[in-house]
């Protein structure tokens, strides 16, 4: 994933839980003794697997009508100048949204971060035109770093194009949702959603990214 992927804290997560897993069978005569430690290690993986079930539920329980007036689709790591497959896989659905609803204002969210050429909504913008979605249907908003100014930075575009107010939904990978949709709220902006698919190579690395960015959103602060 570090190679194929931009290097985030979901990939250093992985590694050092793998680790323990892989030790933990390693040592298994030694620490199937020590009854604490080997009911918190079953506790810890019975946790990941409970809370990643209930963002994976969560994010594939579309609520989008058809009708809305704008779509905000967040951005995700690209390479360089290219598209990422979770990206790419929320592009898709933006597209299928536009067939089905050509009137929306389609909203690409995304700043420039490391490993990357140029920002992202650039990049989204880019892979939506060469699927046909015509310019004028496409804004870019491309200050934003975070889930957070995501929907920071597109509500002030919303509140330029739209002074009377306007009906949204945003795209956001499936195991994304449930927090993206937390960040809408803190903004103000009340959004339906639409979750697309996770690659299976990439379920691992994300899911155990997203969760405790989940916790830090109950415990701590919104950005």
């Amino acid at each position: 994933m570090a190679i194929v992927a931009n290097f985030h804290f979901g990939v250093i997560a992985l590694g050092l839980f793998s680790s323990a897993v892989l030790a933990y069978g390693i040592f298994w005569h030694r620490l199937v003794r020590i009854r604490w430690l080997r009911m918190a290690f079953i506790g810890v993986c019975f946790i990941l697997v409970l809370f990643s079930g209930f963002l994976a539920v969560y994010g594939n329980r579309d609520n989008a009508q058809y009708d809305e007036d704008v779509v905000i689709i967040l951005g995700a790591g690209i390479r360089g100048e290219k598209v990422g497959p979770s990206l790419a896989l929320r592009l898709d659905k933006a597209v299928e949204y536009h067939k089905k609803n050509p009137g929306a204002l389609l909203i690409v969210s995304g700043g420039k971060g490391t490993q990357e050429h140029i920002t992202e909504a650039l990049a989204m913008e880019r892979y939506l035109l060469e699927r046909g979605v015509p310019v004028e249907q496409i804004v870019k908003e491309e200050k934003s770093t975070n889930t957070y100014e995501n929907f920071l930075f597109s509500g002030e575009l919303l509140k330029q194009i739209f002074p009377q107010g306007c009906s949204t939904v945003f795209i956001t990978s499936d195991f994304h949702v449930y927090r993206a949709e937390k960040m809408a709220q803190t903004t103000g902006i009340t959004v339906r959603h639409i979750g697309s698919n996770t690659g299976w190579y990439n379920i691992p690395v994300n899911y155990i990214r997203e969760i405790p960015a989940v916790i830090k959103t109950w415990v701590l602060s919104p950005g």
